[in-house]
């Protein structure tokens, strides 16, 4: 489906009154989006189908107090699966910290060590996001991601437009001083963008 020949309003209001292939229309039109906004954080596919497939639960638990902007749920639901991929994150640095605490009897490298290695500045990238406040990734998420402007992440975030400005400036150095290498900073502006 394409953004431009939807009308996404109509098919909420009719989701809203419980019309379940309006909603379907809805998780068909931006959950690829969500897929990838969660994998870009998660570095991880079926890490990232779970972010996707919580967005979209919430969406449906929480539909008559979600905010809407610029006429589309897709802001909503890419914080909350900003939010769902940071909860994925901490369980499972729980798990491989048990993990690490086990006594082992080889020091051989799993297949999934090996294919994280395949992923360097991926991994580099999700690292530097993981550092954000939750606010800031939100707002990196909506402005530098996924292009929306200040004034539109603004309201969805509860903050002044000055306010998201300097926040957003403030975790762009945050980011380019986590990534450091200069290689992997570009890899930040051409990944990210460089929205203002």
């Amino acid at each position: 489906m394409d953004a431009t020949s939807i009308d996404e309003t109509a098919l909420w209001q009719r989701g809203l009154s419980g019309d379940g292939s309006a909603f379907g229309s809805i998780f068909d039109l931006h959950r690829a989006r969500v897929y990838r906004h969660s994998y870009r954080l998660l570095v991880d596919a079926s890490e990232a189908e779970d972010a996707t497939a919580i967005a979209f639960l919430e969406l449906w638990r929480c539909r008559s107090s979600v905010r809407i902007v610029d006429r589309s749920v897709l802001p909503w639901l890419l914080v909350t699966a900003t939010n769902s991929a940071r909860n994925l994150n901490r369980g499972r640095s729980r798990y491989r910290a048990l993990l690490d605490s086990l006594p082992h009897e080889s020091h051989h490298r799993s297949a999934e060590d090996e294919a994280l290695n395949d992923v360097v500045a991926d991994t580099q990238l999700a690292g530097a996001l993981a550092q954000l406040s939750s606010i800031d990734l939100q707002l990196v998420t909506l402005v530098m991601i996924e292009g929306y402007t200040v004034s539109s992440a603004a309201p969805i975030l509860g903050l002044s437009a000055g306010a998201t400005r300097t926040r957003l400036h403030r975790a762009r150095v945050a980011l380019r001083r986590h990534l450091g290498h200069p290689t992997l900073a570009l890899y930040l502006q051409s990944s990210l963008g460089d929205a203002s």
